[in-house]
């Protein structure tokens, strides 16, 4: 019996001082009395060092930067033609110029557009910032240094060009113009804004007027 009791107090304080908790902090424990006596066992928690805890700080900065590309690529393809939506359509040259487009979309070429416009004539082309404008033929076969914008001052229509009266006559709300775009009815409150018509590389060429607007002597309202 007294070798049994012997080898249970032998053990008890193996088992009690293998004890997790905490980081050097000592846990005293009493045991029941043997005889006369109560024995005292102080354990002591192996702290654990610090680095097996932490994870690598390079570990970490390389996970952060993986994440970030990981976003940023598909983030930055859908953005591109978001933003490439809001640049106006481009292909002049010159100081914000732009070559004019017929209605399927091909450069206007000035000899070739010659020989199928006769004198008087205005036809709509594809202008400055993608607006419809007239390109226009003078009564001597050449073009006009100007071009007219087709977009109604008043609420936007497109107005078209007709040829008995001789006027650009909105079909929206009745304002009118004449054969240069200067207003003569409302109630549109102001003439077609103009661009240049230039010629270059045998194409032609708008170019924004910021000039005085020759048909009413009063600066341009579009600049």
């Amino acid at each position: 019996m007294a070798s049994s009791t012997t080898l249970s107090s032998a053990i008890i304080p193996s088992r009690l001082c293998s004890s997790r908790n905490g980081l050097n902090s000592a846990s005293h424990l009493a045991l029941p009395k043997l005889g006369n006596k109560r024995m005292k066992v102080s354990c002591m928690a192996t702290s654990i060092p610090a680095d097996d805890r932490v994870p690598d700080m390079e570990k970490r900065k390389l996970l952060n930067l993986l994440l970030l590309g990981a976003i940023a690529l598909p983030s930055g393809g859908m953005l591109f033609p978001y933003t490439y939506f809001f640049v106006p359509p481009g292909g002049g040259s010159g100081a914000g110029g732009i070559v004019a487009k017929d209605a399927l979309g091909n450069d206007v070429i000035a000899e070739e557009w010659l020989k199928k416009h006769g004198p008087g004539d205005r036809t709509l082309t594809q202008g400055l910032k993608g607006d419809p404008t007239y390109l226009v033929v003078e009564n001597d076969r050449t073009l006009a240094t100007y071009g007219i914008n087709a977009v109604c001052t008043h609420l936007g229509c497109v107005v078209p060009f007709n040829t008995a009266e001789n006027k650009f006559m909105c079909p929206c709300h009745g304002s009118q113009y004449n054969n240069q775009g200067k207003v003569v009815r409302g109630p549109a409150p102001l003439s077609l804004a103009l661009a240049h018509a230039d010629i270059d590389d045998g194409k032609v060429l708008f170019v924004p007027w910021v000039e005085t607007d020759f048909r009413t002597g009063e600066n341009p309202w579009w600049a």
